[in-house]
């Protein structure tokens, strides 16, 4: 596979129109994965990033960026949702802007002893953090039938989640769970004939989803924001599925004042109480170009939301 391709970050031209890089600004780089967006913003004007990952294999892109950027590039190996720690640990109260590019990576899918892939014989692992404890070899072979149901459906919206959970159960009676394939074939057994998306999919999302408490992380990461953006400050966030999206979305029309249509039998809304914390710069998602989904397949489910702090 053609690494340099796989490794493009997604909406890279509309992340960088709507974040604007200036002189002397500071950026956060918030899921680092290969630097495709720290470097770009460097690259556009004499400003500074902080950058976070939790996994550190990406260690060696980092230091490629600090060779070639000096003091004005920061690495820390951490979890999004902690930047706050790590912006107070290099003495930065605020920055202007954040980019948050949320779920898995190029890297982590092309790895096949990651874990992440649908058709590797590794063991399944699923970790972003290769150093925590629980990984999806745990989820798959300890967790109850109901555990499992609730997991598949509630964050992978699979339809047949009941199902998978009841063969999974089966089949570890006989043998461990061990592979990814084995997991996918478990899934695609309840599926027969040609389809466009895997029909592993969404069960591989949701035990990844779960084993990273990915959305845990995003809310906690939004929040955040409110209090370490300057007034006039960018908050991107690109995200890959509709969980996310959600969460992105209702967070910013949550803190922009926007109040949504209410029964007439419900007690009227305090206004004077409603939060106004962003403006929103995107009234929708915007998704990738035609052009950019040809180059990138893994670009098609993209949704980016913009909102400048007030």
């Amino acid at each position: 596979m053609n690494t340099t391709k796989s490794h493009k970050p997604v909406m890279l031209n509309e992340v960088l129109s709507y974040l604007s890089p200036k002189d002397s600004e500071i950026y956060l780089d918030a899921t680092f994965g290969a630097g495709g967006y720290s470097k770009a913003i460097l690259n556009s004007a004499q400003c500074s990033v902080i950058a976070i990952d939790r996994d550190d294999s990406v260690k060696k892109f980092a230091n490629s960026l600090s060779a070639q950027f000096g003091n004005k590039f920061i690495f820390e190996n951490n979890r999004f949702s902690n930047y706050n720690e790590v912006l107070s640990k290099n003495n930065i109260s605020k920055v202007d802007g954040m980019v948050f590019d949320i779920g898995v990576s190029s890297m982590q899918l092309d790895e096949k002893e990651r874990g992440f892939s649908f058709d590797s014989d590794s063991k399944l692992d699923m970790r972003m953090d290769k150093n925590q404890s629980l990984s999806a070899f745990e989820v798959i072979n300890n967790l109850s039938e109901a555990e499992l149901t609730k997991i598949i459906k509630e964050y992978g919206d699979e339809p047949k989640a009941k199902a998978i959970a009841k063969k999974i159960i089966y089949i570890r009676t006989k043998n461990q769970i061990n592979s990814c394939k084995e997991l996918a074939d478990i899934v695609r057994f309840f599926y027969k004939g040609y389809f466009k998306t895997d029909p592993a999919t969404r069960t591989f999302q949701a035990i990844r989803i779960y084993v990273n408490q990915e959305l845990a992380e995003l809310k906690k990461a939004l929040d955040n924001s409110i209090n370490f953006l300057k007034k006039g400050g960018r908050l991107i966030v690109v995200s890959f599925h509709s969980l996310e999206d959600k969460i992105v979305k209702n967070f910013l029309k949550d803190n922009s004042g926007i109040v949504s249509s209410v029964s007439r039998y419900e007690p009227e809304i305090d206004k004077k109480n409603i939060k106004k914390n962003f403006l929103i710069k995107t009234k929708s998602a915007i998704s990738p170009s035609e052009d950019e989904i040809i180059q990138n397949p893994r670009a098609r489910s993209a949704k980016m939301r913009v909102a400048i702090k007030i």
